[in-house]
């Protein structure tokens, strides 16, 4: 038989047991579950920075439960959701708008519940971690088989938070777009593609050198790149513009980390221009 397959993707870092324990908790409930870490580096309480992530994550995971906990309004009278797609998978967390831009990526939202059934919770529930209490356990009894149905009551689709992810904007020869998340490496990904780009400001090749304005007018901080379609092409602590592993456009620094050298930040609109 196949394992059950359940990702986790958080803001709890990894310098507490948080992560830990709901791993724990789910293997507890199902302990043939296959548990793989998407993410746990999400800039805290960052909803929107999560549903990006989610978006161009889950299409390559396989079909199974995914918990994603971002969740500032732990406590509140958020709903605890847990969503069918029509790709078969279940995504589980807040409804705070995390979860919506991963199971559009997924063919579309077929059903949801509210999590609310106790027979598929911790006993008592914290009001500060719901991931424990609520999440995990609900993610290990999907992925034993257990019908959405039994969680809880049917939710309207159409009344579930929805993020409105910062469009990409042409403005006189520019392109305006949003910085969504930084690698690893220091890279800055952003909320727009090559298409994008290339209808404000036209065709880019290879070698073309762009400006790129970072902040809002007159404190805005400028530098140069060249558009590229891989780091090598540059010399080392050279600044690029390319498409990234996700077909976003992404500023870069070979062999160095742009967000540190040129203050990028999660969140921060950008401009690029021809140079």
């Amino acid at each position: 038989m196949t394992r059950p397959f359940v990702s986790l993707t958080t803001d709890f870092g990894l310098a507490d047991p948080s992560v830990g324990i709901c791993k724990g908790v789910i293997l507890r409930i199902a302990p043939d579950a296959q548990i793989v870490d998407v993410s746990h580096a999400i800039h805290r309480q960052n909803p929107l920075e999560g549903a990006a992530l989610l978006q161009v994550a889950l299409p390559y995971l396989p079909t199974g439960v995914h918990v994603a906990v971002v969740d500032p309004g732990v406590g509140t009278e958020r709903r605890p959701v847990a969503i069918l797609t029509a790709r078969g998978d279940h995504l589980v967390g807040p409804d705070n708008g995390l979860l919506v831009p991963g199971a559009e990526a997924l063919g579309g939202i077929e059903a949801c519940r509210e999590l609310v059934d106790e027979r598929y919770r911790l006993s008592p529930v914290s009001r500060t971690f719901h991931g424990r209490d609520i999440f995990a356990p609900a993610a290990a009894h999907l992925a034993r088989g257990v019908a959405l149905e039994e969680f809880g009551p049917a939710v309207d689709p159409g009344t579930l938070v929805r993020l409105e992810l910062p469009a990409p904007r042409g403005m006189g020869g520019k392109l305006e777009a949003t910085i969504v998340s930084l690698d690893a490496f220091g890279s800055a990904q952003l909320l727009a593609n090559r298409a994008d780009l290339e209808r404000a400001i036209g065709t880019v090749e290879p070698g073309m050198r762009l400006s790129v304005e970072v902040g809002t007018t007159p404190a805005a901080r400028c530098f140069e790149a060249t558009w590229r379609r891989t780091y090598g092409e540059v010399t080392t602590g050279e600044a690029l513009v390319l498409v990234d592993s996700y077909g976003r456009l992404a500023i870069a620094v070979n062999g160095g980390d742009a967000a540190q050298m040129h203050g990028l930040g999660s969140g921060q609109r950008v401009r690029l221009g021809r140079a």
